[in-house]
C-alpha cells in the first residue's frame, strides 16, 4: 500500500464519528412518543434534538397524551396538527424550553393555550391556522422574542 493511503486510511480510522448518541432519557422520550402514536427521531444524525409528530396518528391524540413531554429537555419540534389537543394540553408543551416549531394547526386551542406558550424562548414557529386563535392572543404572540413565523 502507497504511504499516502497508508495515511488517509489511518486518519479515516481514527477520527472522531461525526454522529452523536442520543442520551437515555431521549430513547426514552422517543419510545413513550412511538407507544403513544406519534413519531419521533433525532433531528440528524450530528444533532441530537428530537422531533415530534402527532399528526398522522391513527390513535386519537388527546391532551393526555402529551403528558410524555411534560418536562422533556432536547425537544426541538412538535406537530400536533388536526389532534384533539386543547388549551389543556398547552400546559405539559409549556416547558420545553428548546422548543424551536410548533405546529397547533387544525386543534382545538384557543387564546388561552398561546397564553400558556409565552414562556419558549426558543420558539421561532407557530403554526395557529385554523384554531379559535384571536387577535387577543397578539400580545401572548408578540412576547415570544425569537418568534420568525
Amino acid at each position: 500500500m502507497k504511504p499516502t493511503c497508508t495515511l488517509l486510511l489511518s486518519i479515516l480510522l481514527t477520527a472522531p464519528s461525526l454522529a452523536q448518541e442520543l442520551s437515555e432519557a431521549d430513547q426514552n422520550l422517543i419510545k413513550a412518543v412511538r407507544d403513544g402514536g406519534g413519531q419521533a427521531m433525532q433531528l440528524a444524525k450530528n444533532d441530537t434534538r428530537i422531533t415530534v409528530a402527532f399528526h398522522l396518528s391513527d390513535k386519537d391524540i388527546t391532551d393526555d397524551t402529551l403528558k410524555i413531554l411534560a418536562g422533556a429537555g432536547n425537544v426541538y419540534s412538535v406537530n400536533l396538527r388536526g389532534t384533539k389537543v386543547t388549551d389543556a394540553g398547552m400546559a405539559h408543551l409549556a416547558g420545553l424550553k428548546d422548543l424551536v416549531r410548533l405546529h397547533l394547526e387544525k386543534t382545538a386551542v384557543t387564546d388561552a393555550g398561546v397564553t400558556q406558550l409565552k414562556g419558549l424562548e426558543k420558539l421561532e414557529y407557530l403554526n395557529v391556522y385554523g384554531t379559535a386563535v384571536t387577535d387577543a392572543a397578539l400580545k401572548d404572540v408578540a412576547a415570544l422574542k425569537s418568534l420568525k413565523q
